[in-house]
C-alpha cells in the first residue's frame, strides 16, 4: 500500500516537471522571437534563460530579477516558475549579472530585425539609488517611458541603448546578491562618488554594506525615461528617476530620486567613473 502510493506520488511529480519543463519551453520561445534569448529550447532554467528574462524585464517596467516570477510570468502570459533554489539560485544570478554587464555577442535573427527599432521601443527599468545595494526591485505605478539615445561620439556598440540596458539591469541584479556590497564591481578604481568626492572601489564597498546594514529591505524600480547624453569620445552619462522604497523593522522610507551614472568602456566592459543624485519630486 505505501509503495502504491509512493509510486502515485512520484508519478504526480514528474507530470508537475513535465508541465513546468513545457510552460519554460513556452517562454523560451516566446523570448527567442523577442529577439533576447539566444539558448537552446529546452525547458532548462539556465543563465541563458534568467538573462533573457533580465532583459524582457528591463524592456516592459517589470521588477528585475532574473526569474520567471508572477508578475514576469503573467506579462509573457506563462504560469510563474521557480527556478533552482538557495545556493544554486545565488549561483545561477551571479552568473546573469556578471553575463549581462559583458558586451553579448550572439545575435538572433529576430534581434537584427528590430535593431534600427531599439532606441525608439525601449523601455528601461530598475535599479539602485544611493548605494547602489538593492535586495530586490518593484514596478512603479507610473509607466516607464522610452529611452533617448542620442548619438555617442565613442563606439555605438559600446554606448548602444542596447548594451546601457543590460548594464543597468546587471547592476540592479549584483544587488541581489548573496554578496553584499557585490556591485562595486561596477565601479572604477577611483570615482566621483556622491558628495563624498573621490573615492576608491573598497571605500565605496564598505559604504555599500553600511548601508545595507541601515536598509535591510529594499526595493527600487525606474520610474520615468533613461536619458543617455555623450560626456567625450569614451564617456557617457545615463540620467534616470528611480523610485525607491526602504525598511529596517518599523521604520521606512519612501520616495524618488533622479539617479546620474558617468560610465566609460574599460575592455570589453564598462565602468562607472561618477555616479551622484538629487531628490526627485
Amino acid at each position: 500500500m505505501r509503495f502504491g502510493f509512493f509510486a502515485v506520488a512520484v508519478s504526480l511529480s514528474l507530470a508537475g516537471l513535465v508541465r513546468a519543463d513545457d510552460n519554460v519551453r513556452a517562454v523560451q520561445t516566446k523570448l527567442s522571437d523577442e529577439g533576447i534569448y539566444f539558448g537552446e529550447i529546452d525547458g532548462a532554467y539556465s543563465s541563458d534563460f534568467s538573462t533573457a528574462l533580465s532583459r524582457y524585464q528591463i524592456r516592459n517596467g517589470l521588477p528585475i530579477t532574473g526569474q520567471l516570477d508572477a508578475e514576469t510570468s503573467k506579462a509573457l502570459g506563462a504560469k510563474p516558475a521557480v527556478g533552482p533554489s538557495t545556493a544554486a539560485t545565488e549561483q545561477k544570478s551571479s552568473e546573469t549579472w556578471r553575463r549581462m554587464r559583458k558586451r553579448e555577442r550572439r545575435t538572433s535573427m529576430k534581434a537584427r530585425e528590430k535593431s534600427s527599432q531599439v532606441a525608439d521601443e525601449t523601455t528601461i527599468s530598475g535599479e539602485v539609488p544611493r548605494s547602489a545595494s538593492a535586495a530586490t526591485t518593484a514596478t512603479s505605478s507610473e509607466s516607464t517611458q522610452p529611452a533617448s539615445a542620442p548619438p555617442v561620439t565613442g563606439s555605438a556598440d559600446e554606448f548602444s541603448t542596447e548594451r546601457l540596458r543590460d548594464y543597468v539591469a546587471a547592476f540592479v541584479l549584483a544587488g541581489l546578491d548573496k554578496n553584499v556590497g557585490a556591485e562595486a564591481e561596477f565601479f572604477a578604481d577611483r570615482v566621483e562618488y556622491y558628495d563624498q568626492g573621490i573615492m576608491d572601489r573598497e571605500k565605496i564597498r564598505e559604504d555599500l554594506k553600511r548601508y545595507d546594514e541601515r536598509w535591510p529591505q529594499r526595493h527600487f524600480w525606474v520610474a520615468g525615461k533613461i536619458n543617455i547624453e555623450p560626456q567625450s569620445e569614451n564617456r557617457v552619462r545615463v540620467t534616470f528617476p528611480l523610485g525607491f522604497k526602504l525598511g529596517n523593522g518599523n521604520r521606512t522610507s519612501t520616495g524618488k530620486v533622479n539617479k546620474t551614472l558617468v560610465l566609460e568602456p574599460t575592455g570589453d566592459d564598462l565602468q562607472i567613473v561618477a555616479v551622484n543624485e538629487r531628490k526627485g519630486g
